[in-house]
């Protein structure tokens, strides 16, 4: 069982992101999905502390660094920054 194992609520933080108002990350070992609502989730595989995005979204990745109260994120593509995130449990 990985530590990130688990669904996550996301709280943006700054940047180009949207509000993320019912975003949420499902992670289960070496791979997970982010959801919004009950839509269809967009799948990834977890590297360390990075989330790889599938294709068609291959470029897209989530870098997460602990917090006290869970992970602070970091949503790059093709390596340059574009906004910031918090990952809090659910479960």
């Amino acid at each position: 069982m990985s530590e990130l194992d688990g669904i996550w609520n996301v709280k943006r933080v700054g940047g180009l992101l949207p509000p993320m108002v019912g975003v949420r990350k499902r992670i289960a070992g070496a791979s997970g999905e982010t959801r919004i609502g009950p839509l269809v989730g967009v799948p990834f595989d977890v590297v360390g502390l990075d989330l790889h995005y599938r294709p068609p979204f291959r470029g897209f990745v989530d870098q997460l660094e602990p917090a006290v109260d869970g992970y602070r994120g970091r949503a790059t593509f093709r390596g340059r920054e574009f906004g910031r995130f918090l990952l809090t449990r659910i479960s």
